[in-house]
């Protein structure tokens, strides 16, 4: 499956951004969806993931609150939608999936991942 990702900009703080991942190829399989980013000198992390259906949706603590995902299966489309942002959200952010149709605590790692996007990057200024 590809992955492409969208939606990155520059915004202000207390601005919103709503990023989308967009899949093709054989889709028709389950997929776990995960968002991950990675800062300037920073090391990649999870953001937020759902499952297959939409069923469980998972959340970075840091973002609880703000950000928010979601699918639209008949799409094949994930998104990110991200609300307060502040300057500390400005990363490139990754879409990734891995082939379940349940939920695994070990997707909060980004080794679990088979399927990158190329990233979006997201500015928050100040």
């Amino acid at each position: 499956v590809q992955l492409q990702a969208s939606g990155g900009g520059l915004v202000q703080a207390g601005g919103s951004l709503r990023l989308s991942c967009a899949a093709s190829g054989p889709t028709s399989s389950r997929y776990v969806t995960s968002w991950f980013r990675q800062a300037p000198g920073k090391e990649r992390e999870f953001v937020a993931a759902i499952t297959w259906n939409g069923g469980s949706t998972y959340c970075a603590d840091s973002m609880k609150g703000r950000f928010t995902i979601s699918r639209d299966s008949a799409k094949n489309t994930v998104y990110l939608e991200m609300n307060s942002l502040k300057p500390e959200d400005t990363a490139v952010y990754y879409c990734a999936a891995v082939r379940s149709r349940y939920w695994s605590d070990t997707y909060y790692e980004e080794k679990r991942y088979d399927y990158w996007g190329q990233g979006t990057l997201v500015t928050v200024s100040s």
